[in-house]
């Protein structure tokens, strides 16, 4: 079983993003801990990008703040190699396919398997350019994370039949954010996509609320929470910790109960 199945075996998955490097890589590793303590149940790390069209305000000024501290994909690695040192936590990154190119598809899944990543995801990488990405990641253990949008209806088959690691439904249409509600059919997705897969489905994009949480996890497998984490970490700064902490812990609470 791997890392990434693990954090679906025991019930209802949190998945919890951070913005690597914001403010510092030191601090990004104190917030994966404090996560870590409040329950979550997969890190999903994003490799700062100077152009990330997939998201809104609060992560596009995390990603400045992470690029000016001097963050890397380098440096992000070694700080994969650290939490592994302490935790067998599921870790996939977040990345823009550009960085993934400059480095070369071979050495960077190879850093990713020896550092400890088990998984990506590539938000500008249409699915039905993904071959030549997976063609390489297979050799070296590492799932591509596939998205199914509410727009994806006629390709759900396809993307849901190839799937690994887990399917990432994205529960609004434009950038990642808080959102008030979410109007998205996500049921209908949702069974769609189990219909056609095995793999677990985890929904995000505007989940913000223990309510919203607790929703969503009534019918998927996990839930994925980014924006409101990265809004904790730039309002408190370097004293983030325990607030990232007391908030993820509210959620796990709420998705537990499903």
């Amino acid at each position: 079983m791997s890392r990434i199945k693990n954090a679906f075996a025991s019930g209802k998955a949190f998945i919890g993003f951070i913005t690597g490097g914001d403010p510092s890589i030191g601090k990004t590793h104190e917030f994966i801990r404090q996560m870590i303590r409040g329950g979550v149940d997969l890190i999903e790390i994003g490799i700062p990008f100077s152009d990330p069209v997939a998201e809104g305000t609060v992560i596009q000024e995390a990603n400045q703040r992470a690029l000016a501290s001097g963050a890397t994909p380098k440096k992000l690695f070694g700080l994969v190699e650290e939490i592994r040192a302490e935790s067998e936590i599921p870790i996939v990154f977040l990345t823009y396919l550009n960085p993934v190119y400059r480095i070369g598809y071979g050495e960077f899944f190879d850093r990713c398997a020896k550092a400890g990543v088990d998984g990506l995801i590539i938000p500008d990488l249409p699915f039905e350019e993904q071959v030549e990405v997976k063609s390489v990641s297979s050799g070296f253990g590492v799932d591509v994370i596939s998205l199914v949008a509410p727009t994806s209806e006629g390709r759900i088959k396809k993307i849901a039949s190839e799937a690994e690691g887990f399917v990432y439904i994205v529960s609004s249409m434009g950038v990642t954010g808080i959102r008030s509600e979410i109007k998205t059919d996500l049921k209908s997705i949702v069974s769609s996509v189990k219909s056609y897969s095995t793999v677990p489905v985890a929904v995000g994009f505007g989940i913000n609320t223990p309510s919203q949480a607790s929703s969503v996890a009534e019918i998927a497998d996990g839930v994925i929470i980014g924006s409101a984490i990265v809004k904790i970490a730039a309002e408190y700064g370097g004293d983030a910790g325990e607030h990232i902490y007391e908030y993820v812990k509210s959620i796990k609470a709420a998705i537990s109960l499903c």
